[in-house]
């Protein structure tokens, strides 16, 4: 019911930008397959939930602000708008805090190993590929050296690969 929740509250405020709309929902889709696949506990799910369907929630600003979505202005201005959206949410302050640091570093693939950073990563990846019709090289690679989870990999070789 909560992820629920943010998923309503964050299409109303894509104020019918359907890329927008469309881009978090398949990046929540994927986070979810993944995360179940993979095991995650259902608290680090729903964090996760959470995250995939908010990564991007600085991309209107960024387009106002900074004439482009860049990974760098998203993650900077991200962050505290995913805080302020998810105050009144029924979230933990920790989970918050979580979203948070996921938002705020989703295009920052050094940033640490952690399972629910990972899928995010490789949520993420799932749909720009499409997206941005990333060449099939591009795609090897991400998944020898982005990829981690079992399930991830399944994923991007039986979209993008295994034909």
């Amino acid at each position: 019911m909560l992820i629920s929740r943010i998923a309503q509250k964050i299409i109303r405020e894509s104020e019918g930008n359907l890329h927008d709309i469309n881009h978090l929902l398949k990046v929540y889709s994927y986070a979810r397959t993944i995360g179940v696949a993979e095991g995650l506990p259902a608290d680090t799910e729903t964090i996760l939930e959470a995250a995939a369907l908010l990564h991007d929630i600085a991309c209107p600003l960024c387009r106002i602000k900074y004439g482009n979505t860049d990974g760098t202005h998203q993650e900077q201005e991200g962050g505290p708008m995913a805080r302020a959206f998810l105050q009144d949410s029924g979230l933990s302050s920790e989970a918050i805090d979580r979203v948070v640091w996921l938002v705020s570093h989703h295009h920052s693939p050094a940033a640490g190993e952690e399972l629910d950073f990972r899928i995010l990563l490789e949520a993420d990846y799932l749909v720009n590929a499409d997206e941005s019709s990333y060449p099939r090289a591009a795609i090897e690679s991400a998944r020898n050296h982005l990829f981690r989870t079992n399930t991830g990999k399944a994923l991007l070789s039986a979209i993008y690969l295994e034909h």
